[in-house]
C-alpha cells in the first residue's frame, strides 16, 4: 500500500504597490522534490490535534465541515500555523484577544530563540503556545485548495492549501536549516522566473500562483478565498494533476 503523507501549506500574503505579494521558500537540493520554490508548509503531525482548545474561532466540528472530513480536521490549521512559524518566523496567533505583534526588539529576539529551540526539537509548539499565553488565530487562516499527488509522483502527499494575510508588526525570515532562501514576490514575477527557467515549481504551486495573480489587493483575495471563488471549477485536467474538489460549509 502506497503511503500518502498528509501535509498543509500556507500562502502568506502582504500588500505592495503592485498588488499582493507571497512569501516563498526554496527547498534545498536534496529530498524527494529538491530545489523547488514552495510556500511554507510541511507534514501534519498527529500532535497538532492536541491544540484544538487553543484555536480561536474554530473547533473540530467546524473544521471537519470545511474540509469535508469526518474527523482529524482542525490539525491542518494547527499544522499551517506551526509550520509558518518554523519556516518564516511569523506567528499567526492572538495575545489577550488581539493580533500578536513583537512589542520590541527584545521580544523579537525572545521568539526567535523559541523558534530555534522548536526547530532543534528542544521544545514543542504546544509548549510555546501555552507558556506564552497565546491562541492560534485560526480565524485568519482560510482554506484555499486540496491536492493529492498523482500516482506517478516519486512521493505521495495529500496536501491542504490555506491562505493568511501577513500580520502587522512581524517579519518573515526563512530558516536556513530547512530552506535555502525566502523572499516576498508577486505571483506574476514568480511565474516569470519559472518561465525563464530560474525557479523550479510543481503543478499545484504554478496553478495556485496563476489563480491569485490578477487580484489587486490582499482584501479582495481574502474575500474571494473565504467565498470559495479562487478557482472557477476543477477541470478534468486539474483533477488529473491532483486537484480535489473544494469542500465548503
Amino acid at each position: 500500500m502506497v503511503d500518502i503523507r498528509k501535509a498543509a501549506t500556507v500562502l502568506l500574503v502582504r500588500p505592495s504597490e503592485k498588488g499582493p505579494e507571497l512569501f516563498m521558500l526554496q527547498r534545498p537540493g536534496r529530498g524527494v522534490f529538491p530545489d523547488l520554490h514552495v510556500f511554507p508548509g510541511g507534514k501534519v503531525d498527529q500532535e497538532d490535534a492536541d491544540l484544538e482548545a487553543s484555536c480561536f474561532g474554530l473547533n473540530e466540528q467546524l473544521a471537519a465541515r470545511k474540509l469535508g472530513l469526518k474527523d482529524n480536521a482542525i490539525r491542518y490549521w494547527v499544522t499551517v500555523i506551526r509550520e509558518c512559524f518554523e519556516e518564516s518566523g511569523v506567528l499567526l496567533v492572538r495575545r489577550q484577544g488581539k493580533d500578536f505583534y513583537f512589542r520590541d526588539d527584545a521580544e523579537r529576539s525572545h521568539y526567535q530563540g523559541l523558534r530555534e529551540r522548536l526547530l532543534a526539537g528542544e521544545l514543542d509548539f504546544a509548549t510555546i503556545i501555552g507558556s506564552e499565553g497565546l491562541e492560534l488565530a485560526t480565524d485568519r487562516v482560510h482554506y484555499f485548495s486540496h491536492w493529492i499527488t498523482p500516482e506517478t509522483a516519486p512521493a505521495r502527499f495529500d496536501t491542504r492549501f490555506f491562505l493568511a494575510a501577513m500580520p502587522r508588526g512581524q517579519q518573515a525570515v526563512g530558516d536556513d536549516r530547512e530552506t535555502v532562501s525566502g523572499e516576498w514576490i508577486s505571483p506574476t514575477e514568480a511565474l516569470q522566473r519559472h518561465e525563464r527557467g530560474d525557479w523550479q515549481m510543481i503543478y499545484p504551486t504554478l496553478t495556485t500562483l496563476n489563480s491569485v495573480a490578477d487580484f489587486g489587493s490582499v482584501e479582495a483575495l481574502v474575500d474571494s478565498v473565504q467565498e470559495g471563488f479562487q478557482f472557477d471549477t476543477v477541470t478534468p485536467e486539474l483533477h488529473r494533476q491532483g486537484m480535489q474538489h473544494l469542500q465548503n460549509e
